[in-house]
Formats: structure tokens, sequence, C-alpha cells
């Protein structure tokens, strides 16, 4: 099995964490590919940058998909996830709800711990978006500048540690959900210091896109999530192109 995993920002560093949480979490056997976005942010914070994130997103998954069995949008918000899902033939899961996903199975309320006060309403959205709104404890977060987006979890583990005791003590979050592909692996490192489970994006996303490559649920023909129609374009990249002339499957 081939996952991709595409990071719609353009940290190298933070596909360097994605990569080192994807690889503990697969199956043996499965091989993991990153990608990170060639044009954009260094991480995305708001609405308007998650729409450049999309973009990119979009046209490594053009580029990239017929090499593999599953795609993962690999940073929380899962930005242009719904749209790419009804242009590529895998499955194609984002951190956001791969978390939120395995954080309902754990507990009943869940709370997210962010990198960035900014980003924090963006986050409440795609949880709304996914219908889980009512179980969301609180979202809490960071509220100092960041010194370098690969190194969040270096400098700010004893304040990420405090938060996660926070959401437990004063929020009733039964879950906590580290969020965000600078926090990957994170949930490994302190969970033996949290008193309810962790729940990492990365590792849950590459988990459920083996489950979704395995069970072969087919390609939707039919419905909002059929391939988009043909018609013209012009300016797109080679890939986007290709896609888009591939049209509805019969």
């Amino acid at each position: 099995m081939r996952i991709l995993l595409i990071n719609p920002n353009i940290s190298v560093s933070v596909s360097n964490l994605i990569r080192a949480e994807a690889q503990r979490a697969a199956s043996p056997g499965t091989q993991i590919e990153v990608v990170t976005a060639p044009l954009g942010v260094a991480y995305i914070e708001t609405r308007f940058e998650s729409i450049i994130g999309a973009y990119a997103a979009a046209t490594l998954a053009a580029e990239h998909e017929a090499q593999h069995d599953a795609l993962i949008i690999a940073a929380f918000g899962d930005p242009g996830i719904r749209g790419i899902r009804e242009a590529v033939n895998v499955p194609v899961v984002g951190l956001t709800e791969a978390a939120l996903m395995s954080a309902c199975l754990l507990g009943s309320r869940f709370s997210i711990i962010a990198i960035s006060r900014r980003i924090t309403a963006w986050y409440r959205e795609c949880v709304q978006a996914n219908g889980l709104i009512d179980r969301l404890a609180s979202i809490r977060c960071l509220d100092q500048p960041l010194r370098d987006i690969g190194a969040v979890q270096a400098d700010h583990e004893t304040r990420l540690r405090a938060l996660c005791q926070q959401a437990v003590e004063e929020d009733g979050a039964d879950v906590i959900v580290l969020a965000g592909a600078p926090l990957a692996g994170m949930a490994r490192t302190i969970r033996e210091h949290i008193p309810v489970p962790l729940v990492d994006g990365v590792s849950s996303a590459v988990r459920h896109a083996e489950t979704l490559a395995a069970l072969a649920p087919g390609r939707a023909r039919a419905g909002s999530y059929a391939p988009p129609p043909a018609k013209a374009h012009q300016g797109l990249p080679p890939a986007l192109q290709a896609l888009l002339e591939r049209g509805p499957i019969h």
C-alpha cells in the first residue's frame, strides 16, 4: 500500500515531522511519501491562507494520485479536501476529519490544542463543518510568537502540556486533540503526563487511510462527490488540466 501525505504549507521542517510520525504509525509494508507545497505560506492560520493551501494541495494531488492508494491532506483544517475528494480516484483523508473521528471513538467531549490564537476561529468552523460542534469542549492555544514552525514542540512543550491539563480539569475534556502538523508525534512524547487519551492527526489519518484503501469502497459515480463535469478551462497546470478533462466516470 502506498500513501501520499500532502503538506499544503511550504515548511520542509514540518514535512519532516509529518514523515517521521507517519512512518511510525503505518502498518508494516505501507509505503509513505510526503510532498511539500511549492507555493504558499509557512503554516496556515487563516481562512484566506487555507484557500492558498487548498490550491497547492489540489495541484499536488493531481500530480501524484495515480501512484498511490490513498491521499492525506496533512494540515489541520483539511484545506481543499472536499473538492479534491470529488476529483481523484483514491480515498482522501484529512488530519482534522481523522483526528475528530478518532476522538469521538475515545470519549464524549474533546478539546483541541492549537499553536496560535488566530487559528482558533478557523478550527472551530472546521469542527462545526464536520457536525461535531456539540462535542467540542474547548480550543486552547499558545499565545506567543513562534520562533520556528518546525520547533514548536521543543520550544513550547511545557506550555502545551499545561494547556492539555487545563482542558481536562477546567473544560471537561475526555480526549485531547493535538492539532496541526507542527505537533505531529507529540502525543507519543507527552502521553504519560496527560490523564486522558491524546489524539495525533497524522497517525490517525494514516490509519484511517489504510483502512479505507483496504476496504476498496469504490469511486463515487453519482451524488455530490461525483467527478466534476468536463468544461472549458484555461491557465491551469498540466496535472490539474488532465484531472478536469478526465470528466465523469460512467
